[in-house]
C-alpha cells in the first residue's frame, strides 16, 4: 500500500464527487467576471501573494473561477475538453486521487507564486491564473490514456501521448531556458521570446511548482491499471449501482409505519400468523394493527 492508498483510506469519505462539475461552474462564473468586469478579478480574486499577506486570504481560492478561454467559441470548447478529462480521470482513479490530485496543483500554484513574488520579486500569480492547473490535468490525461485521439483543428487525427510529448517539450524548454538564460545568446533569447517563452528563473519556478503535482503523481500512481474510458465509465456506474443497492437493501420493515431495523437497533420486527400474506410490524405496530384477510 503507497501513501496515496493510506491517505483514501483515511480521509476518501471527505472527497468531493464530480469534481470537475463544480470546477466547470466556477470557470462558468469566472467567464462571467472577465468578460463584463476585469479588473475586479484582478483587483480582489486573483492570484496576489502581496495581497494574500495584507490579509485578503480568500484569493488563495477565487482565483480559480479564472477562465481557460475569453473567447465565448474557445471557451465552450475549453469547458467540454476539460470536464471530459476531470470525469474520465475521476472515473479511473476514483474521485479521492483525483481531489487530491486538483487540489495539490491548487497549493503547488500558490506556492509557486509566492516563491515568484518573494524570492524573484515578481507578481506571477496575476498574471498566469489557472493555465497551469489546466495543463497539469492535460498531462494526467494524456499519461493515463495515451492512445486517445484528438482531432486537432476539428481536421487532423492526433494521439494524446503526442499532444503530451509537445507540451512536455514546450514546459521542458520553459524551464531550462529560465535558468540557462544568462548563458544563452541574444538570438535565441529573442527566439524563444517568439514563441512565448520568457527565458527569466521566475518562469522556470512557476511553471515547475505548478506542475509538481503531475509529476508527483504520476510516481505516485504509475502502477494503477489503465482502462478505457468506455471501461472505466462501466465500472464505475457499476460500483455506484452496487453501493446504492446495499443501502437500500433491508432485512425487515414494519407494513405500518415503514421503519426498517436501519432506523434502529432497539426496534424488534415479527410477522403476523393472522394476516393473509407475509406481513411484518414493529413491536408498536404488532398488536395494534388491522388484519390482512
Amino acid at each position: 500500500m503507497n501513501w496515496i492508498d493510506k491517505l483514501e483510506k483515511k480521509f476518501g469519505r471527505y472527497a468531493i464527487h464530480n469534481l470537475m462539475y463544480y470546477v466547470i461552474i466556477l470557470y462558468a462564473i469566472g467567464f462571467v467576471v472577465q468578460i463584463t468586469a476585469p479588473e475586479f478579478y484582478m483587483m480582489y480574486l486573483s492570484l496576489d501573494p502581496t495581497a494574500i499577506v495584507r490579509g485578503q486570504i480568500w484569493r488563495m481560492f477565487t482565483f480559480i473561477i479564472y477562465p481557460p478561454n475569453t473567447s465565448m467559441f474557445f471557451f465552450l470548447i475549453s469547458m467540454y475538453l476539460y470536464y471530459s478529462i476531470g470525469k474520465t480521470l475521476e472515473y479511473q482513479w476514483g474521485s479521492f486521487r483525483f481531489n487530491l490530485y486538483f487540489f495539490t496543483g491548487v497549493v503547488l500554484h500558490i506556492v509557486a507564486a509566492f516563491i515568484c513574488q518573494y524570492v524573484f520579486g515578481m507578481n506571477l500569480g496575476t498574471a498566469f491564473g489557472t493555465y497551469y492547473l489546466n495543463y497539469s490535468l492535460f498531462f494526467a490525461f494524456a499519461a493515463t490514456y495515451p492512445e486517445m485521439q484528438f482531432m486537432l483543428f476539428f481536421l487532423i487525427p492526433i494521439k494524446a501521448k503526442w499532444l503530451g510529448i509537445i507540451n512536455g517539450i514546450y514546459f521542458g524548454v520553459t524551464i531550462l531556458a529560465g535558468f540557462f538564460a544568462n548563458y544563452l545568446p541574444v538570438h535565441i533569447l529573442y527566439g524563444l521570446l517568439q514563441v512565448g517563452i520568457i527565458a527569466f528563473p521566475a518562469y522556470s519556478v512557476m511553471a515547475l511548482v505548478s506542475l509538481g503535482n503531475f509529476l508527483i503523481f504520476f510516481f505516485g500512481m504509475r502502477n494503477m491499471r489503465r482502462y478505457s474510458p468506455k471501461e472505466a465509465h462501466r465500472r464505475h456506474v457499476y460500483t455506484k449501482s452496487v453501493k446504492q443497492g446495499q443501502k437500500s437493501a433491508v432485512t425487515h420493515k414494519c407494513a405500518i409505519c415503514g421503519r426498517t431495523e436501519k432506523d434502529g437497533d432497539h426496534l424488534e420486527f415479527r410477522y403476523c400468523s393472522k394476516c393473509n400474506g407475509n406481513y411484518e410490524y414493529c413491536q408498536e405496530h404488532l398488536f395494534t394493527h388491522t388484519h390482512v384477510k
